[in-house]
């Protein structure tokens, strides 16, 4: 919405205002200048050194549930113990700071519990996507140079003994299933009551994790991310809880009685980079976390209900199958407080119905940000996630945003560029790939990828990736905008928008439609004529396709876009 400005007469005091005051010397989310790399990043001055620090503070939360999966808890304390153990026995086994450690498993409180072993011990967790066939597991393990991995019994199949052998894996542990001879079973690594936790110095800027980019326009690469990243990314989250809080007169009062605990659904998987910060922030929090074998919105609707979940979120396609599950409204969903979503963008149309469901009394959300990112560093929520639908948002303190142009110069307000970052959320480059590394990053700043501008109030708005805009006779069609207005149409449940060849223009406009459970289809022309009345011509797609499944999507929700190129170029 253009014009858009804040409402700043019902507030105490302006954003920058409150930015100022929060960050000042002295305050605990006071900011300082460090350099990093030869690049001055504005950092947190109070945030601890590394996770380690995180999981040492958190587990102080004892007795306090820290996980639920399929109805059976886990206690903070309990975690830690099996934390320290798994820490112990890596060390045991000849793992030191600095070396690989690979974890690849569905989203079990264990994969939890490994996680922050390997961070205690100053390793650095290779994240194994769990779609993962044999071949891609290999790549990962080879090009990140393990020497352990960390499993669970689905993924222990896929990776034979040669392959560990071959890859020089000589440490392997197995969690929810019968380890192969030779490899070590979870409870033996877990149930040392009386281990230690070994000693290590982390610094800030030690890497802490390599988590490989999802591969929807080529072959995964290594985002190698230091410990700075992700506190970053964990007080990024406490600075906006805070912001909010100043600008509407709330301060936080120290002798008032302690809130129950926050329970939180999980839905990201934890080898996602939103997954995985969710995870820290979470963890650091004291949040009680809910997991599932697999995403079941109808599963969800219970356990909302039956936990009384207070937070919620997901890619758009899970957040809309659970708003528009047939069973919505026979659960109690009164404890939801808060909705997220991130990872793809966003319809409108789901934004208009949280606010329909849950009369304003949810804190819906949408945040901005990529692997190289360390997750979102832009964030939109609040009364501006309603008015301004379509924005991802503002930057976070700290962050700073360049819409910039094919030489790197900024474009004017307004106009459409390349969405560049800079700030310490930025991973330091592509473990092993110097070259990628060096096209993907300039002075420090990251290179998205994602085409955007920023409107005059300071939001930005990301209309599509660079590569899967349509380039029709010249003109940039953008494809998130026709699927925006696509996704108006209640006989479609789900749209892609992508590029086909065309003789002539160079490529045409397509649109892959799957139609509503309970609805006809709309005809091609009821389609055409209504993208007429908001589109113009050269955006209006010339080839409409039916889909007759799912649209393909990885495994954190996006399209694959490529795969639909590749398919319906040889179907017109």
């Amino acid at each position: 919405m253009k014009g858009f400005v804040y409402d700043y007469s019902r507030l105490m005091i302006t954003r920058q205002e409150a930015i100022a005051e929060l960050t000042a010397t002295g305050m605990p989310l006071e900011l300082e200048t460090v350099v990093v790399h030869g690049h001055p990043l504005r950092v947190y001055k109070n945030a601890p050194d590394s996770l380690r620090a995180v999981w040492l503070q958190a587990a102080q939360h004892n007795d306090a549930t820290y996980f639920v999966y399929e109805d059976v808890a886990v206690t903070y304390a309990e975690a830690h113990r099996r934390v320290v153990s798994v820490a112990s026995w890596l060390t045991s086994q000849g793992v030191k700071k600095g070396d690989r450690v690979a974890l690849g498993m569905r989203n079990y409180p264990e994969w939890a519990i490994a996680y922050w072993a390997t961070q205690c011990i100053g390793a650095v967790m290779v994240s194994l996507n769990a779609w993962w066939i044999a071949d891609e597991l290999k790549y990962a393990l080879s090009d990140s140079g393990a020497t352990a991995v960390i499993v669970d019994g689905e993924r222990q199949d896929r990776l034979s003994d040669e392959s560990l052998t071959e890859l020089g894996i000589t440490v392997a542990l197995v969690a929810r299933g019968e380890p192969r001879p030779g490899l070590t079973s979870w409870d033996e690594a877990s149930g040392n009551s009386s281990a230690v936790l070994p000693e290590v110095e982390i610094s800030p800027d030690d890497y802490a994790t390599i988590l490989y980019t999802s591969g929807t326009t080529g072959f995964p690469k290594g985002a190698a991310g230091t410990h700075r990243n992700y506190i970053t990314n964990i007080w990024n989250n406490r600075f906006s809880v805070a912001l909010a809080g100043k600008m509407a007169g709330v301060t936080p009062n120290p002798a008032a009685p302690a809130k129950s605990q926050t329970v939180g659904l999980s839905t990201f998987p934890f080898f996602h980079i939103a997954g995985l910060c969710g995870l820290n922030n979470n963890t650091m929090n004291g949040v009680c976390i809910i997991t599932q074998f697999k995403w079941d919105a109808g599963d969800a609707l219970r356990i909302v209900e039956k936990y009384k979940v207070n937070v919620f979120g997901g890619v758009p396609t899970v957040v809309r199958s659970f708003l528009e599950h047939p069973d919505f409204s026979k659960f109690d969903l009164s404890s939801i407080s808060a909705i997220g979503q991130g990872g793809a963008p966003v319809p409108p149309d789901s934004v208009a119905t949280i606010e329909a469901e849950f009369a304003g009394k949810v804190n819906a959300s949408n945040g901005y940000g990529l692997t190289e990112t360390t997750a979102a560093v832009i964030g939109n929520s609040g009364a501006a996630y309603f008015a301004k639908k379509d924005s991802v948002g503002l930057p976070y303190v700290g962050t700073q945003i360049r819409i910039a142009a094919e030489d790197g110069a900024e474009v004017p307000q307004g106009d459409i560029g390349e969405v560049w970052v800079y700030g310490p959320n930025n991973v330091r480059g592509y473990w092993n790939k110097p070259e990628e590394t060096k096209k993907a990053f300039t002075d420090g700043w990251f290179h998205t990828g994602d085409a955007g501008y920023v409107d005059e109030d300071g939001f930005v708005y990301v209309v599509d990736r660079i590569k899967d805009m349509v380039l029709r006779g010249g003109e940039n069609v953008y494809c998130v905008e026709v699927e925006t207005v696509l996704f108006e149409r209640a006989a479609i449940r789900d749209c892609a928008v992508i590029g086909l060849p065309h003789d002539k223009l160079g490529e045409e406009v397509a649109a892959v439609l799957v139609a509503a459970d309970g609805f006809g289809s709309d005809s091609d022309a009821e389609i055409l004529a209504f993208l007429a009345t908001r589109l113009a011509s050269f955006k209006i797609p010339s080839k409409i396709f039916w889909h007759q499944e799912e649209l393909p999507r990885n495994a954190t929700g996006k399209v694959l876009k490529k795969d639909l190129r590749d398919d319906y170029a040889v179907r017109k």
